[in-house]
């Protein structure tokens, strides 16, 4: 009978010692910047998936992490976008809710994460940027929203801060770039040039909350402003970007796959084949690393990636990411466009036609956003969203050799069809 009581405290002190070590939030904080954006801060014990989806009028950014018992279950806010958010446990996660005195315009919210850091004793954090309405856009040298493409849900909402200062602008004159600018000198070619106004537009970019030399700050890089529509692939400049990488995971599935470990190959098969085709292929990276660099902000980072399309004076930039929803059930292709010349459309238009057309899962069409990447960069640019991380059936199919193949085949084609 001893030995009996004694195996069973063993067995409750290794089952609370694993709820111990269950990842747990520890506090939920909020503040508002000068420009009015509401900041909603998870501080959680150890990596967390997240993801953040709008319910009528309540935003709800859900963690996967159990809520501690010191959290408590609501909070008062001082905004001119909520009054309170809510903690909800759900079990295996946990749900803010932050009801909204407004209605947010599309891609006027946005999450991410930021790591542990030993040095100054923060814990892993989620973060949840929410700009109000009037702060959405702005002019020249007011607060501006830098929009992203960090891993949310099915939109990638817009990071704000309020210090904003103009970014250095580089022209480039490369003799590969010289080279390329003999092939683009039809009459066609100087229509599409006249189309290209976004390229005369100057940048901003919110600065890193870090100090850092003059000589450190990013600058933009602007390239001719002249891109090639038609005429086949051979001889076409295109950059291409693998979502995320490096501190970045992107989206997590449930097995703890990362979105950055999905695109970078796929990335890698589409670049094969378009070179095979006779295009000049540039990537943003080429390995698991952070484009700008290791704990830039979101602005430097995708600036960076932004830098390296105009720097060969691109045709075609095309990013590469992997969607993710709380609705596990959500499956599907999308492309994701910005209208700043007259091609984008067409191009996002060609890709997801022949993803949508080729697959056994939803089509979830072309879409509008205001993704950075897309919108920053000069020449036609979309960015596709290779399905569900967070559908376990799609997440099965994205791991596997035949999906990321047949991936990378189809977006070429529907770049090839771009340019016949």
């Amino acid at each position: 009978m001893r030995k009996i009581f004694l195996l069973t405290l063993l067995a409750c002190c290794m089952l609370l010692g694993a709820v111990a070590q269950a990842t747990q939030i520890t506090d939920v904080k909020w503040g508002v910047n000068k420009a009015d954006v509401l900041r909603i801060v998870v501080d959680v014990t150890d990596t967390a998936g997240y993801a953040v989806d709008m319910e009528g009028d309540t935003l709800n950014l859900t963690v996967n992490a159990d809520k501690g018992a010191q959290v408590p279950h609501s909070k008062a806010v001082k905004s001119s976008l909520a009054d309170s958010l809510k903690i909800v446990d759900k079990g295996s996660y946990t749900v803010v809710r932050v009801p909204l005195k407004q209605r947010l315009l599309e891609k006027s919210y946005k999450a991410f994460v930021l790591k542990k850091d030993p040095a100054t004793g923060r814990p892993f954090r989620v973060v949840l940027d929410v700009t109000p309405r009037q702060a959405s856009y702005s002019g020249s040298g007011a607060a501006t929203t830098v929009v992203s493409n960090r891993p949310v849900v099915s939109n990638r909402p817009t990071k704000n801060n309020s210090s904003i200062k103009k970014n250095t602008v580089i022209k480039t004159s490369t003799a590969a770039d010289k080279k390329a600018d003999k092939k683009k000198s039809s009459s066609k070619k100087k229509n599409d040039n006249k189309k290209n106004t976004a390229a005369a537009k100057t940048e901003t970019t919110v600065n890193k909350p870090v100090n850092k030399s003059d000589a450190d700050k990013l600058a933009v890089i602007k390239g001719n402003g002249r891109f090639c529509t038609s005429g086949g692939l051979d001889g076409k400049i295109i950059t291409l970007d693998a979502g995320h990488g490096g501190s970045d995971p992107g989206a997590i599935g449930s097995d703890g796959t990362k979105e950055k470990n999905i695109t970078l190959p796929i990335t890698k098969m589409l670049k094969e084949i378009l070179e095979d085709k006779g295009a000049k292929v540039y990537m943003t990276r080429t390995t698991d690393v952070d484009v700008f660099g290791p704990n830039a902000s979101d602005a430097e980072e995708l600036q960076a990636r932004v830098n390296v399309g105009e720097k060969y004076n691109s045709d075609m930039f095309v990013s590469l990411h992997i969607n993710s929803s709380v609705n596990k059930n959500v499956g599907g292709f999308s492309t994701y466009y910005y209208p700043k010349t007259d091609n984008d459309l067409r191009l996002a238009k060609n890709i997801q036609n022949k993803l949508a057309a080729n697959f056994g899962v939803d089509d979830l069409g072309v879409r509008q956003a205001n993704f950075y990447v897309i919108k920053r960069i000069s020449m036609p640019a979309v960015l596709v969203e290779m399905c569900f991380i967070s559908n376990e059936k799609e997440l099965t199919l994205m791991k596997g050799q035949w999906f990321q193949k047949k991936t990378a085949r189809l977006i070429a084609e529907g770049i090839e069809k771009y340019f016949a």
